[in-house]
């Protein structure tokens, strides 16, 4: 069950304004829980001087932290003010990154939410290498927010993969659709939650060298089996057919295409985490569809999975 109680913002130094804290404050004040303000702070000068000691060092590391947690207070202050429980941390590290998933990991932190900035002529998010980072070795659900309200009557869109190739995916939609619907019930009055799958047309080239092959058969009959899959995934969460899309091509275009139609808040999806040969030869089918987004997304790893960050040594 999606019960989000213990959420970890990973703040932004750069910007005046977090949204991911308004977005948690947001979260909070509807399901309860408490929240960790959380920024990684590093600078390679302080470690590459010779005339300080390590004392003298190490006071001036703790200076610039001290001057960060101000900082940190200030930016949360309407929210203290107004009895929101919100634990401010600033600690030095040189990996962003591993700094967050330590955290996340040393504290149990059950959401990590991040702000992602929107590209003003694209309209698209644009995604750091941290955010990658994160989305791909975070063990807990990683919910990127962009710098933009929330949508009126904004819809919740679950991207689901209704390929029969690997049995993992079956169980990552059961776990996609069950903590959107727990989530949604929790912090949204009347959620319209959508199911979107895509499937791709048969190549080209198939037709060219196999002359007997029919196309058009075989896109049916795959529609069909994503239909079929489909309706099995929406009688088990009592969802009506009128929320559930199958549409024909590559997820990139068809998932955020219906992220626009719909005007979603957020897109919910199942992202498998894989790094190093495992990414280049497989594929991340869910980081081309992130990089086409315009709305939150809410990342969601299988069961089972293994972060490949190890807790911070004592």
């Amino acid at each position: 069950m999606a019960n989000y109680q213990n959420l970890l913002v990973a703040i932004d130094p750069r910007q005046d304004d977090q949204p991911a804290l308004r977005r948690a404050v947001y979260i909070v004040q509807r399901n309860g829980g408490r929240i960790k303000a959380f920024l990684p702070v590093y600078d390679l000068s302080y470690e590459m001087t010779t005339l300080l000691s390590p004392e003298e060092a190490s006071a001036m590391r703790q200076g610039v932290t001290n001057q960060h947690i101000a900082w940190l207070k200030q930016q949360a202050h309407y929210y203290l003010e107004a009895g929101i429980d919100i634990e401010i941390k600033v600690v030095w590290h040189n990996r962003p990154y591993e700094a967050i998933i330590q955290e996340v990991i040393a504290d149990k932190h059950d959401l990590l939410l991040k702000m992602t900035l929107k590209h003003d002529k694209l309209g698209s998010l644009i995604f750091t290498p941290l955010d990658w980072q994160l989305l791909r070795k975070c063990p807990c659900p990683v919910w990127m927010v962009k710098d933009q309200v929330w949508p009126d009557q904004g819809s919740v869109l679950v991207a689901v993969n209704l390929s029969d190739e690997e049995s993992y995916h079956h169980e990552l939609n059961l776990k996609l659709v069950r903590e959107t619907q727990d989530l949604a019930n929790q912090i949204v009055k009347n959620p319209e939650i959508h199911l979107v799958s895509a499937y791709p047309v048969a190549p080209l080239n198939i037709s060219v060298e196999l002359p007997d092959f029919d196309p058009s058969v075989y896109n049916n009959a795959l529609r069909g089996q994503h239909l079929i899959a489909m309706k099995e995934l929406r009688q088990k969460f009592c969802i009506d057919e009128k929320y559930t899309h199958v549409h024909e091509g590559l997820p990139e275009r068809v998932i955020p295409g219906m992220c626009d139609e719909m005007s979603a808040g957020i897109v919910v999806l199942g992202i498998l985490g894989r790094t190093g040969l495992s990414a280049a030869f497989l594929g991340n089918t869910a980081e081309h569809v992130i990089d086409h987004l315009k709305c939150d997304l809410l990342a969601i790893k299988p069961d089972g999975f293994e972060c490949p960050i190890k807790a911070a040594k004592e």
